[in-house]
C-alpha cells in the first residue's frame, strides 16, 4: 500500500523556521522524482519545489527561492523541506508529491498545515 506521510507543519511567526518531512512507502522510492505543493485559502495548489530522483534539485517557484530548500534520503525514504525566513504569504496546507521517472505513476501525501502568524 502507497503512503505519503507528512509531518514538521504548524504555526510559526514570521522570520522563523520549520522542516517539513515526507515519509514514502509502498513503491520504489529512488524511481520517484519527489514534490512539495501548496495551497493557500482560496488559491490553486502550486509546486514548491521538485528533486530528481537522483538528488538533483530541478526547480523552485520564485517566491521561495533562496529561502527554501528541498533534499531527499534514498535510505530513509523521505523527502524534506527546510522553510526559513517564513512569510505570512507562505501560509498554505504543504504537500507531498511522488512521480515515477516515466511519469505513469504518481501518488500524493494527505498534507500538512503550515500557518505563518504573530
Amino acid at each position: 500500500q502507497v503512503q505519503l506521510v507528512e509531518s514538521g507543519g504548524g504555526l510559526v511567526q514570521p522570520g522563523g523556521s520549520l522542516r517539513l518531512s515526507c515519509a514514502a512507502s509502498g513503491f520504489t522510492f529512488s524511481t520517484y522524482a519527489m514534490s512539495w505543493y501548496r495551497q493557500a485559502p482560496e488559491k490553486k495548489r502550486e509546486l514548491v519545489a521538485t528533486i530528481s530522483r537522483f538528488g538533483v534539485t530541478l526547480n523552485y517557484t520564485d517566491s521561495v527561492q533562496g529561502r527554501f530548500t528541498i533534499s531527499r534520503d534514498n535510505t530513509k525514504n523521505t523527502v524534506y523541506l527546510q522553510m526559513n525566513s517564513l512569510k505570512p504569504e507562505d501560509t498554505a496546507v504543504y504537500y507531498c508529491n511522488a512521480r515515477s521517472y516515466d511519469a505513469k505513476s504518481e501518488y500524493w501525501g494527505p498534507g500538512t498545515q503550515v500557518t505563518v502568524s504573530s
